[in-house]
């Protein structure tokens, strides 16, 4: 029997504010890159749709800002789960994913990398407000979302950044998922 699921809605100056990593500190590795070579700008435009580029086996994308924290979980008997705002988020992420992917030429050689190399991610949200959410509280969801998105285990994440804008007009975030290469 088919199950019908509704429609889901979109939820709707640059300051490092956390970086860790899981690597050894004495071995020398680069971040993130881009297809030109160089590190994500915080002045990539973006479009409220969604943007994938893949350069040097680098996945770019601009998705929806996920929900805050007091929306992703809810209480059912006594336990923490996720919401439906939360699962909502999830999949919409994971079909604009596979929508993306979908069109790449590149896509098998892609996942390969991705599945089998340790992993940096890199996030710039963009918030309507400075105050009224937190840079980590959209981490642990945009990265689900984004791993279950290219079928691929999150724990191959051992490098993470993230950035806090404002860009009242247009909220998203800017994710960056790229193999961690020694140099």
């Amino acid at each position: 029997m088919p199950t019908f699921r509704r429609p889901t809605q979109r939820p709707s100056s640059a300051r490092a504010v956390r970086v860790t990593s899981y690597r050894n500190p004495d071995k020398k590795v680069a971040g993130p890159r881009t297809a030109q070579g160089t590190a994500p700008s915080s002045r990539t435009p973006a479009s409220p749709a969604l943007q994938l580029t893949t350069g040097n086996h680098a996945v770019l994308l601009t998705l929806p800002v996920p929900p805050s924290v007091n929306h992703q979980y809810a209480t059912v008997n006594g336990r923490r789960l996720l919401s439906s705002v939360g699962r909502a988020y999830k999949a919409q992420v994971g079909q604009l994913v596979w929508l993306k992917l979908a069109q790449s030429a590149d896509r098998s050689t892609l996942l390969s990398q991705l599945q089998s190399e340790w992993l940096a991610l890199s996030i710039r949200f963009y918030f309507t407000s400075a105050l009224r959410r937190d840079v980590d509280g959209g981490l642990k969801i945009a990265q689900d979302a984004l791993c279950e998105g290219l079928g691929i285990n999150d724990n191959r994440i051992v490098e993470i950044h993230l950035y806090k804008h404002i860009d009242k007009d247009n909220p998203r975030i800017e994710v960056c998922l790229a193999p961690v290469s020694s140099s």
